[in-house]
């Protein structure tokens, strides 16, 4: 404890933040590319980019149920464990077909297998390269990677625990919150980028508190598993079942049997769902005596991540479960949450406001990261200025601040030209693709490790913005279409990639002319005048208290909180 409860909660607040403050950067920045999480993975497929907007519901569900079934039944194996038909939406306008082989040796899940149907009334299937698209940053951002799922979720638990303790710390401390949203002081060394820091954090804030605590409940389960403990004494099993029937199925039989015709058992959805839309049709072990199909609801328009589901026997088509119209208001309460976190309801403009948020959130935790980077020099500035060497903390926080800031975003473009540069035949492509979003990250690391001048930023801004910008350029030469063709055929999804691309480039691209001019103003800042060199003396021969020193006395911490 402190001497006072401000100065102990301002500690609080930045510990708390800075000891995770580089995996939480990772978190945002990748879960804010998930608000686009199919539209990614459509770019990363040009395969499908020419007139696949034209109609993605020129069908009717018995056609595409019966041609889907006609597809899988005659070029999946006769060993795949599920077939899986994906009926066309507006974010993914094509009808897709796939088949889950059984795992292989020390693996939990089998391998899927997808095939795309263009929904414009051809009925043509499409060969696509393989890729992770979109998905992989949805997986990465509470995954991590390269390590077990179980322990990447305990991590990025811990990340968001403190997350919210700096967040909570954070409101209670700063006095002036709604002043301070309002105030940015240009030039001023480290008080800048308290004032970005605070900037990022004030205006998002309602955002950055709802993604926090969300981020807790979705994975709450796995930190605190004793009530479902208490509630099923030994049978997790029975817990798992109740939550989620379609998981549950009975094992194959091993006994041959028709398999019941999809089509047919639309009467029967009808009556129980209406005119609701249907998202997807899974049939678990096909053609086997304990086969059995699950039917599911598209509620991607409302707030809630709760699945409706209808239950069949594969072989005569009986019903076998439907869920519940009313749901208790714990599962309510939860799914709501989950649909806030995800975002799966949200329109397009919502989304693209949850992804600015996102982005402030990765402002928020790049700035307080610098801050301390500064803090942290200029406290060591008088023994550098003797020839000394900064201190193996100093060099390690802004190496870690090098690789992550500018490594990420490096990282994110060259997922994008890895998916457009390797070759479609080659077998591990996707794989790849991912190694290669790691790669770029690591170079930054090991270009850190030489050094972090000004103009190293400057560099690889520059480097990062200009690939950036080219997209668009390497999406009209690796795809059926580019910029202009794409508006002339309404795929707006692809237009906003695009356009997101060269925004995001643009602004990398002025961050490295600002440093330039930064780096040009700094010697005219340090040069003496020799009109008040009187004054000059007198002023260097008073005491020198230093930026950090003044940002952490108790009366400045009482105006600016770190």
């Amino acid at each position: 404890m402190k001497e006072t409860f401000f100065r102990t909660l301002s500690w609080l607040h930045t510990w708390a933040g800075l000891l995770v403050c580089w995996v939480l950067l990772l978190i945002f920045f990748a879960g804010s590319l998930s608000y686009f999480r199919h539209e990614i993975s459509l770019w990363n497929e040009p395969e499908l980019h020419k007139g696949v907007y034209q109609s993605y519901q020129a069908d009717t569900l018995e056609e595409q149920l019966d041609s889907g079934q006609r597809y899988i039944e005659t070029h999946s194996p006769t060993t795949a464990q599920r077939w899986m038909i994906n009926f066309p939406t507006e974010r993914k306008p094509f009808l897709g077909f796939s088949w889950q082989l059984p795992p292989e040796k020390g693996q939990r899940r089998g391998k899927v297998e997808e095939h795309v149907a263009l929904a414009d009334g051809s009925g043509m299937i499409s060969a696509v390269r393989a890729s992770r698209g979109g998905d992989f940053f949805y997986r990465l951002h509470f995954d991590l990677h390269y390590m077990s799922a179980i322990t990447a979720r305990y991590i990025v638990g811990i990340c968001t625990m403190f997350m919210l303790i700096a967040l909570i710390s954070g409101i209670v401390i700063h006095k002036r919150i709604f002043k301070d949203m309002f105030s940015f002081r240009r030039d001023k060394g480290a008080r800048s980028w308290l004032d970005a820091h605070n900037v990022s954090s004030v205006i998002a804030l309602p955002y950055h508190l709802m993604i926090t605590y969300t981020g807790l409940i979705t994975l709450m389960l796995i930190y605190i598993p004793w009530t479902v403990d208490t509630a099923y004494p030994g049978d997790n099993q029975a817990f798992l079942k109740e939550l989620n029937p379609a998981r549950q199925t009975e094992k194959a039989a091993g006994i041959s049997a028709p398999q019941v015709q999809l089509s047919q058992l639309l009467p029967q959805v009808k009556t129980a769902w209406g005119d609701a839309p249907i998202k997807q049709v899974i049939v678990s072990y096909p053609k086997d005596q304990n086969s059995q199909v699950t039917f599911y609801q598209n509620t991607g328009k409302e707030v809630t991540d709760e699945a409706n589901i209808l239950i069949f026997n594969g072989v005569n088509g009986e019903l076998k479960y439907a869920s519940p119209h009313e749901a208790s208001g714990a599962s309510a309460t939860y799914d709501t949450m989950m649909s806030l976190h995800t975002a799966r309801f949200a329109a397009p403009l919502l989304r693209i406001l949850f992804f600015f948020c996102g982005l402030l959130g990765c402002a928020m935790v790049a700035t307080g990261t610098l801050m301390w980077a500064i803090r942290l020099r200029q406290k060591q500035q008088k023994t550098i200025d003797k020839g000394e060497k900064p201190s193996l903390g100093l060099r390690l926080v802004e190496g870690l601040n090098f690789m992550f800031i500018l490594g990420l975003p490096l990282g994110a473009v060259n997922f994008f030209y890895a998916n457009r540069l390797l070759s479609t035949s080659f077998a591990g492509r996707s794989a790849w693709e991912v190694h290669s979003f790691f790669i770029a990250l690591a170079a930054m690391g090991v270009w850190a490790f030489f050094g972090r001048s000004r103009r190293q930023w400057q560099t690889a801004l520059i480097l990062t913005g200009s690939l950036c910008c080219a997209l668009p350029v390497l999406n009209a030469f690796t795809s059926p279409s580019h910029f202009i063709d794409n508006i002339q055929s309404h795929q707006w999804a692809l237009v906003g990639f695009d356009v997101l691309a060269v925004l995001l480039g643009g602004a990398m691209l002025f961050a490295s002319k600002k440093l330039t001019l930064i780096a040009k103003a700094a010697p005219a800042k340090r040069a003496p005048n020799v009109t008040n060199a009187k004054a000059d003396k007198t002023r260097r021969s008073e005491p020198k208290t230093s930026l950090a020193n003044e940002l952490t006395s108790p009366s400045a911490l009482e105006e600016v909180k770190p």
